[in-house]
């Protein structure tokens, strides 16, 4: 018999090894949006959206003043962070953009609407709107169909502006 999990798990935090805690800080905070809630010193710190303990945990134990990890190994891909509506996630792709972060892409999956690009680390990065599970697209089976369409990215700014 197979083993699942309650299907309210989610995932509670990433925790990132970071070379300069501060430059990620500000891109954490200032960029993103997150709030710190708690920092130790120059080795740490802990940021959340509302009032959650923490989302996000950033170090520099073993990574001050390191390069990024390379690309052609194991590892994370990309943290991912659902935003609640498209307004929401166009004014934080417009900060994003206006940091001067490149995008590395914008897709629509039929159950998501995302944009990716790459925090001061290398690391990647996904912000993201879930559609109505009513609307997600699906095969004859019923199984999930996503897909890799063009997210039109004029439109989510245009969202935010409203």
């Amino acid at each position: 018999m197979p083993v699942t999990v309650p299907a309210d798990t989610r995932v509670g935090h990433i925790h990132l090894k970071v070379t300069d805690l501060d430059r990620a800080i500000h891109f954490y905070s200032d960029v993103l949006g997150f709030s710190v809630t708690q920092r130790y010193g120059d080795q740490a710190a802990f940021l959340a959206a509302g009032e959650y303990h923490h989302h996000i945990g950033l170090n520099t134990w073993h990574s001050k003043g390191a390069g990024a990890a390379p690309v052609r190994a194991a590892g994370l891909y990309h943290s991912a962070f659902v935003f609640p509506d498209r307004a929401s996630l166009g004014a934080a792709l417009q900060r994003v953009l206006d940091h001067g972060t490149p995008l590395d892409g914008a897709a629509d999956h039929g159950v998501s609407q995302a944009v990716y690009f790459r925090d001061p680390d290398d690391n990647g990065v996904e912000l993201y709107v879930d559609r109505d599970p009513v609307d997600w697209p699906r095969g004859p089976d019923g199984t999930l169909a996503m897909v890799n369409d063009r997210l039109d990215v004029p439109a989510l700014l245009a969202e935010a502006a409203t």
